[in-house]
């Protein structure tokens, strides 16, 4: 595949607000496969990734990254064509002119559930360590550290407008982990 207009260039593309008038993620994509661009508030590349569900994984990345999330260029098709959905990745990247940190040292960050033991305060870092913990004790911390982790990313989120429901995988909360349902 060449570049010769069979997909838009990055700078073709308009920028879409991440949160919409109505406090909404971006609904232009409900449910579409496709290629999608990450801004933040200064429209700096932040991250470029692609879905079998655009608006799932911009919802996965706005929880996972709320102070990075604040502009969006997308271009979905209608069949999975990974090799495409890739190659237009790699096209986006490179007339970028270098690599988004989401794409490279920061990937980890934008790509997997939130671990949420990195974000233990010194107390619960001293209460789930402690001897006399047995397994479903240490549970219970985590689930407790991910519930205040979670309840701060939607204080952000609230405090950006965000209106849409955010639910979280209750069973991955258990492991330490916050991550969409």
């Amino acid at each position: 595949m060449s570049q010769d207009k069979e997909f838009p260039t990055l700078n073709e593309l308009e920028y879409l607000s991440y949160i919409d008038e109505n406090g909404q993620v971006t609904e232009n994509f409900p449910g579409k496969i496709g290629v999608y661009a990450i801004f933040n508030q200064e429209k700096n590349l932040q991250f470029v990734g692609y879905s079998r569900d655009v608006i799932v994984s911009l919802k996965q990345h706005l929880v996972r990254k709320p102070d990075k999330c604040y502009w969006v260029k997308a271009h979905t098709i209608e069949r999975p064509n990974r090799t495409i959905l890739e190659e237009i990745e790699k096209a986006w990247i490179a007339e970028n002119g270098s690599i988004p940190l989401g794409n490279d040292s920061d990937k980890e960050a934008w790509t997997q559930a939130i671990n949420v033991q990195a974000m233990m305060t010194e107390a619960e870092q001293t209460s789930y360590a402690h001897p006399m913990n047995d397994d479903l004790a240490k549970m219970k911390v985590l689930k407790n550290v991910a519930r205040r982790v979670e309840a701060e990313i939607l204080a952000v989120l609230a405090a950006r407008g965000l209106q849409a429901q955010i639910r979280f995988n209750p069973k991955l909360k258990e492991e330490g982990l916050l991550d969409l349902k």
